[in-house]
């Protein structure tokens, strides 16, 4: 499956531990990625500084859904359900 144009929900959604270029501590949950573009572009994809996690993630039917909307839902989902406990 390819992502879908403009969804950026991966790069948005998930929290990043890993630095990211322009975001040396990662990335909170639902914060926007500092290397998406204005049109939800990822800037350094195919690129080296582009973390392991994010290469490492393939869009796929039960992440994607049908959707931006289904794929935001599935993300937060994951995200809950993976938070440390304190």
């Amino acid at each position: 499956m390819n992502c879908r144009p403009g969804c950026a929900a991966c790069c948005i959604a998930p929290s990043i531990s890993s630095p990211i270029p322009g975001m040396p501590d990662g990335k909170p949950a639902f914060v926007p990625c500092v290397q998406l573009s204005p049109d939800n572009m990822c800037s350094i994809f195919g690129k080296k500084e582009r973390p392991a996690v994010c290469s490492s993630l393939n869009a796929s039917e039960e992440m994607c859904g049908e959707c931006a909307e289904e794929a935001y839902a599935y993300l937060a989902e994951l995200e809950e359900i993976t938070k440390p406990t304190s």
